[in-house]
């Protein structure tokens, strides 16, 4: 059975014409009359009658359209496919910071894998200046960073992590579940930062209190602030994506801050503009599967 004729069947159909399928398929009126023609003595039956001016399915050709439209979609399917092999490089170079490297890249790297399994992986994990540098530099294709600004970098918004107040098990804020900053200024506080802007309302709500809470550690790694915590060593503020599984496990437990609430670290994908990698829309693909 000839594609051509199945194609010009389902455009017809979609435009309620031959003349204006015959133009989208840059073919004659009498080219598409022909093609129609043709099907229709392959399949033995009529497909379209005419009401006046208007083109109709026959009870046939409604019967006929699902199958003619699957047959489309999958000979466009493999045409992708094909064109994707032809353009989608064999090394996909990945960067991405130590948070998500630690606690989404493992989910995520099989999901890309199975989506290009010609396709190997090298992933750096840096912070976000060093891993904007080396996307400008173009050595690495695409970087999980935190939320950037730069007229060269095309963004793709990937996850909002929220930053809460954690405490360990047994503590006395695990009952009152909310606690307001002046509640935290008598507590021995692990302090980590990872320099973003969305740790500036933290330092703003600690500069309005009376007395400075008390930043017994103050450390530069989130693991290291969450394994103070487990240990009894203080309370602190940490990503929500660093301390999942403890949540989970009733290791670790969230407490609300009201003059704190909804701050979060803004998680993007980046991708050069100009160079523009043939995995990001695959990657926002991906992303919105998540």
């Amino acid at each position: 059975m000839n594609i051509e004729n199945i194609e010009a069947f389902v455009y017809i159909n979609h435009y309620g014409s031959f003349n204006k399928a015959a133009e989208v398929l840059f073919l004659s009126q009498p080219s598409v009359t022909a093609r129609i023609q043709s099907l229709e003595r392959e399949l033995g039956c009529k497909l379209f009658d005419r009401l006046g001016k208007q083109i109709v399915l026959t009870d046939e050709g409604r019967k006929f359209l699902p199958y003619a439209q699957q047959v489309l979609q999958v000979i466009q399917k493999g045409r992708q496919k094909i064109q994707q092999r032809r353009t989608t490089p064999d090394a996909l170079r990945l960067g991405s910071t130590v948070s998500v490297s630690n606690y989404v890249i493992p989910d995520f790297l099989p999901k890309i894998k199975e989506a290009y399994p010609e396709v190997n992986i090298k992933l750096t994990t840096a912070t976000t200046d060093q891993l904007i540098a080396k996307l400008l530099n173009q050595e690495i294709d695409l970087a999980f960073v935190r939320k950037v600004m730069h007229p060269a970098i095309r963004t793709i918004a990937f996850y909002e992590d929220p930053i809460q107040l954690y405490v360990y098990k047994g503590h006395p804020f695990i009952e009152r579940g909310h606690v307001s900053m002046e509640a935290i200024r008598n507590e021995r506080l692990v302090f980590f930062e990872c320099g973003s802007l969305d740790w500036l309302r933290i330092h703003r709500a600690f500069d309005s209190l009376d007395h400075p809470p008390d930043i017994t550690y103050h450390v530069d790694h989130s693991e290291t602030a969450k394994k103070l915590v487990l240990q009894g060593a203080g309370i602190a503020f940490l990503p929500g994506l660093t301390v999942q599984k403890e949540v989970q496990d009733q290791e670790l437990f969230p407490i609300q801050v009201h003059e704190v609430a909804g701050v979060s670290l803004q998680i993007s994908v980046v991708t050069l503009k100009e160079e523009h990698s043939p995995f990001a829309e695959p990657f926002g693909e991906l992303l919105r599967q998540l």
